[in-house]
């Protein structure tokens, strides 16, 4: 694949179910070689995007291509050049977790085994073991050893780490920075804030099939405002009073408001001749952004349609 194509690119993608809008002209892009997050509660479209990345949903209207094909028409050649971590996995019950992950390695066209092997002990899971006997945790591991001990050119993963505790979160943290070292290409559907911010290059938060958030993590952070906490030597109400700062909460000499980056060198050479005896700064979160967008959904909720609810 040329480096000039994108892993993913997705314009104007419409999907519909009866009645029910999946994708209201959804656009979605995966730049070679990074990591990509995808946001959005249930119903917002993603598992429906998702499927048609991986052909198994051909849709309405606009445009998708994946690794510069058609994932419609050209489904055979680029499953052997993808691996796909869903957020439920299910298995082979009577086959032991390491023969699942051979045959699911076979799909792409062979194993690599000490790249496997080394990720079984990583992820410290038996092999031996029947499938069966799996907890969501062990089964979720053996999708994940499968499409990492692969050499798949994207990688795409719905909701990877459910199930799993907190240090085999920072196992699959570390193995998605060493995907990305190789030039690899991942889209990272997550509820997990904290894992999209530590791993993720973009973000695309969308909402009712449309997009309506995309960009580098770094540069959306700059459209939205800081959270500054302070105490002073006097009653913190004074600074309703200071140019640049909003949304202002004063308790005695302590006072939480918000402000712009670019009134932000302002506000503290004002807060300056306040003699503040503590200050705290907390830059815009990946959560803050989400939220500006899905804060009013519980309005909105009461006046959507009850067949929503079964879109993803």
């Amino acid at each position: 694949m040329s480096p000039n194509i994108p892993a993913i690119e997705v314009s104007g993608l419409r999907k519909h179910f009866g009645a029910t809008t999946a994708l209201d002209g959804l656009d979605l892009r995966v730049e070679k070689g990074t990591v990509a997050g995808f946001l959005g509660p249930n119903g917002s479209g993603k598992s429906t995007t998702i499927r048609i990345l991986l052909g198994l949903l051909r849709p309405d209207g606009g445009t998708a291509t994946l690794l510069g094909g058609d994932p419609w028409r050209d489904a055979v050649e680029l499953h052997r050049r993808l691996a796909y971590v869903p957020g439920d996995v299910s298995l082979w019950p009577n086959l032991t977790g390491g023969q699942a992950i051979d045959i699911l390695s076979r799909l792409r066209g062979g194993v690599d085994t000490n790249k496997r092997d080394q990720l079984l002990e990583r992820f410290e899971l038996d092999p031996t073991k029947k499938a069966r006997s799996y907890s969501k945790g062990n089964r979720q591991k053996v999708a994940l050893v499968a499409g990492l001990a692969s050499n798949a050119e994207l990688l795409v993963l719905d909701e990877p780490t459910s199930g799993l505790d907190p240090l085999m979160q920072e196992v699959f943290t570390d193995c998605i920075r060493e995907v990305k070292a190789q030039g690899r290409s991942v889209l990272l559907s997550s509820h997990i804030f904290a894992e999209v911010e530590k791993l993720c290059d973009t973000v695309t938060i969308i909402r009712d099939g449309q997009t309506v958030e995309a960009g580098r993590l770094d540069e959306l952070r700059h459209l939205h405002r800081t959270t500054v906490s302070v105490v002073l030597d006097r009653d913190a109400s004074v600074l309703a009073s200071v140019a640049g700062i909003n949304q202002l909460v004063a308790d005695g000499t302590k006072a939480t408001f918000t402000v712009g980056e670019a009134e932000l060198g302002g506000v503290l050479a004002a807060l300056a001749a306040y003699s503040p005896r503590q200050l705290v700064s907390s830059p815009p979160s990946l959560e803050d952004l989400f939220l500006r967008h899905y804060g009013g959904a519980a309005k909105d909720a009461g006046a959507a349609p009850a067949q929503k609810a079964g879109v993803r």
